[in-house]
This record gives C-alpha cells, sequence and structure tokens, in this order.
C-alpha cells in the first residue's frame, strides 16, 4: 500500500549553526503572532521567516509572505545556511519533551510517501478540514517547491520489525543534535543505508497510513500535484511532487501524546446559556461538584471516567464554582441529530455530542458559526481557570481520542469533527525539509 522513499533532505548546516533552539519553529498551524514575533527576533535565520513568515499591507502577486519565504529558502542555501544530504536517506528523529511533569520520549521516521487519493484508502484521514490553512500551504507549495514541516502519520509495527531496526540506527552517529527548548530536544540521524530503507519499506508497504496531524498540508499537496500534472508534458511518468513529506510514528510508541480539544464558549446570551441549562437534563444525567480547587486535575480526571465505566462530559460555567459531571441517558434519542452519512463510531465520540447535541442541538450554534463562538484548548485546567476568569462562558472538557480510536474511524472511511485531537508535542519546522 503505502510507498515510503529516501530524499535528499535539506536541513541546517550544523557547522555554521551551533545553536539549533535558536532556529527550528513550530509549524505554520500552531503559530501565534506573539510567538511569530518572538521567533523573528530570536535568530535571523529562524524557519519561521520560510515557514510563517509576516505578512504586509503593502503586499501583491509579486511580493509577499509566499515570495520572501521562497527567497530566504535560496538565499540561505547559497550562503550554506542549509544543506542538502549528497545521498538520499530518511531521518529519525529521537524527540524528548515533558508531559505533566514526566520526561517522555518519542522517535519517529521522516521520509517521503507517495501521493494517493483519498478513494484509495491507502492514506486515511480522521478529520476534517478548512479550505483557508488549504488556499495558504497550497501557495507555499507554488513558491517554495518545497515541503517545509511533515505531515505526521501513524503506522502499525505488531512484529516490532520496524522498532528493532530503529533501535539499531540509534547506536550510530547523529547527523546534528539540539539543546532543550521549551523542555523538548532532539537528536536527528540520517540512514542512508539501502539495507534498512528496503527493510522498512517492506514493513509498511501492505498497511495504509493514519494521518495524524497535516490534513490541510496532504490535500494542499494533492491539489498541487493535480495542478502540476494539468500542466506537465511527462504523462504518467513519475514526478518529485508525486510525493510529499511525512513523519511516521508507531501507533504503540509510549511517547504517543494525543491531548483532546476542550471546546471552550463564549458570545452567548444570557437566555442561551438559561435555555440550556433548562433541556440539559432532557438528554443528560447531571452530576454536580464544587471545584476543588487545590487539585482540579484529578478532579475532571475522575469525573470523565466516571463510576460505570462509560465516558462522560464535564461542563464549568452554568453554576458558579462548580463542574457538571454530564453523560447522554439514552444514546439512541439523540441519533437524529447526527448527519445520517456518519458512523456509530463518530456518533459515540465525545467531540462529536458536544458539537452536534450541545452545541448545535441545544444551544442553536450552527456549524458554520461556530468558529464566531467557540475556541479550544488542551489542559483541562486551563478550561476551568478561564471559565472562572470569566474569559469564556462555558467550557466543555472531553476525553483524549486513543490511536485506535482514529484508526477505526478512518477504516470506516469517516473523519471526526475538526478540532478532535492534538498530537503532543508537534514536529517542529526546520528539522529537515524536502525539495522538488
Amino acid at each position: 500500500m503505502a510507498d515510503i522513499r529516501p530524499f535528499h533532505g535539506v536541513h541546517y548546516n550544523p557547522s555554521l549553526v551551533k545553536d539549533m533552539t535558536k532556529v527550528i519553529c513550530p509549524p505554520y498551524d500552531i503559530i501565534s503572532p506573539q510567538l511569530q514575533q518572538e521567533l523573528h527576533n530570536r535568530s535571523d535565520h529562524n524557519f519561521i521567516r520560510i515557514e510563517f513568515g509576516f505578512e504586509s499591507p503593502h503586499d501583491n502577486s509579486t511580493e509577499n509572505k509566499y515570495t520572501r519565504a521562497a527567497a530566504a529558502m535560496e538565499s540561505w542555501m547559497k550562503q550554506n545556511i542549509l544543506v542538502t544530504d549528497d545521498k538520499p536517506a530518511i531521518y529519525i528523529d529521537e524527540h524528548s519533551f515533558i508531559h505533566q511533569g514526566k520526561a517522555c520520549r518519542r522517535r519517529s521516521i521522516t521520509s517521503l510517501v507517495k501521493l494517493e487519493d483519498w478513494s484509495k484508502m491507502i492514506i486515511r484521514p480522521h478529520e476534517g478540514t478548512l479550505a483557508k490553512a488549504k488556499s495558504d500551504r497550497l501557495n507555499m507549495l507554488w513558491a517554495l517547491h518545497a515541503n517545509t514541516s511533515p505531515i505526521m502519520v501513524l503506522y502499525q509495527d505488531s512484529q516490532r520489525e520496524i522498532l528493532s531496526l530503529v533501535e539499531k540506527q540509534t547506536k550510530k552517529k547523529t547527523l546534528y543534535t539540539m539543546d532543550k527548548i521549551d523542555g523538548e530536544s532532539h537528536k536527528i540521524w540520517a540512514i542512508a543505508d539501502e539495507d534498512v530503507i528496503f527493510k522498512i519499506h517492506g514493513a509498511l508497504a501492505d498497511q495504509p497510513l493514519y494521518i495524524a496531524d497535516g490534513h490541510h498540508r496532504y490535500e494542499s499537496a494533492l491539489n498541487y500535484q493535480r495542478e502540476r500534472r494539468s500542466t506537465s508534458a511527462n504523462g504518467s511518468k513519475e514526478e518529485p511532487f508525486d510525493f510529499v513529506m511525512m513523519t511516521l510514528l508507531d501507533m504503540d510508541d509510549p511517547g504517543l501524546v494525543i491531548l483532546p480539544a476542550h471546546r471552550m464558549v463564549g458570545g452567548l446570551s444570557a437566555a442561551a446559556i438559561d435555555d440550556l441549562q433548562k433541556r440539559l437534563p432532557a438528554f443528560f444525567n447531571i452530576r454536580r461538584e464544587n471545584i476543588d480547587k487545590h487539585n482540579i486535575r484529578a478532579q475532571i480526571d475522575r469525573l470523565l471516567a466516571g463510576d460505570s465505566g462509560s465516558s462522560r462530559l464535564v461542563l464549568c460555567g452554568l453554576k458558579k464554582d462548580q463542574l457538571l459531571s454530564i453523560w447522554l441517558r439514552d444514546p439512541d434519542s439523540v441519533r437524529a441529530m447526527f448527519p445520517a452519512f456518519h458512523t456509530d463510531i463518530y456518533q459515540k465520540l465525545d467531540v462529536s455530542i458536544v458539537d452536534h447535541v450541545i452545541l448545535e442541538e441545544l444551544l442553536g450554534i450552527t456549524q458554520d458559526k461556530m468558529g464566531s463562538y467557540l475556541n479550544w484548548v488542551h489542559d483541562p485546567v486551563m478550561a476551568v481557570e478561564k471559565v472562572q476568569a470569566n474569559e469564556y462562558q462555558l467550557g466543555i472538557i472531553v476525553n483524549p481520542v486513543k490511536p485506535d480510536v482514529i484508526k477505526a474511524i478512518a477504516d470506516k472511511g469517516d473523519r471526526m469533527p475538526k478540532k478532535s485531537t492534538y498530537f503532543f508535542p508537534k514536529v517542529p519546522a526546520g528539522l529537515v525539509s524536502y525539495r522538488f
């Protein structure tokens, strides 16, 4: 199924760039305006200038953030700030980080993967996408002819074959290392051994890949491929733009962390809040507890788990200084609230129940209006604190989605609601890029 290939990676030159912490940046979709400015100030060669540069009121078709990104990449390559590996390789990343006070380690493989249309079920999505983000990344592809940040995908390694191969490669000399920044560090290996690459290719050839993060980048790459094909004189001949850079993660890696996306709601009328309180008991069982300000995280974990084995939601904001643990009285009674084309798996997801039952049905917020009322946070304590500080009227806290659920819904050809998962931490931009 999946076609994995090595490539001539583009990366910072370790002999000229001594401190990698000053030059890498997060992927474009989690960079706030404040962080964007901070990264620009951190180094003249910070990858932010390529991945997600500033816009200007004077931008036009020939001078804009995309043309500036292309110029920066070209200039840095001429100066040998960025270099291209002589041999095609796959790249192993040992990513160390802190999560909830614990030291974690996640290993991944970055390679090229042949682009395949969704209909072939070789590359399988699990979330929906937004048109604006796809347009932005498509513009980047046309300007740079490069993948600057990888798509994160999941694979299964039930026989532990890939794990064994990766373990052996990490005993070798690194391509470069990156010291800790914000609790994160990286060790990067370039693996050009054809036998190792062949074995990894073979281990993944008979299985699909599941997109964890980067749905917009993948769909943009597909659109770019179609547009290039429409003007290509080479017919069906394989081209560099037929591939996209991906970072592959083992579903069973102990360092794989998937955070939930808690819904934060604001801008509601007092009447809407009052109506929600009146209508909620018709669909949900409700248990109330005063907020344990000294141990909120443990309290939320307990309330989410429930005492009957069934998952629950936690609401904050309906009653001052109280958390409400809620769970459906009868799942069959809300089936009509979900679009008919979705699967049973979709209807049981916490985020689906929140979006369709609470937000759409009880609060009257339609899908096209959700962006005006919603924000998302990944820390449940932060969700409660923001409601307590009156930044939002309502916080709806959900359980994290497990890898096997992502696989199950993708295998059915279904997709979760937007903002259902957050893979932590993101793979930074600037570790390695693919130019074509």
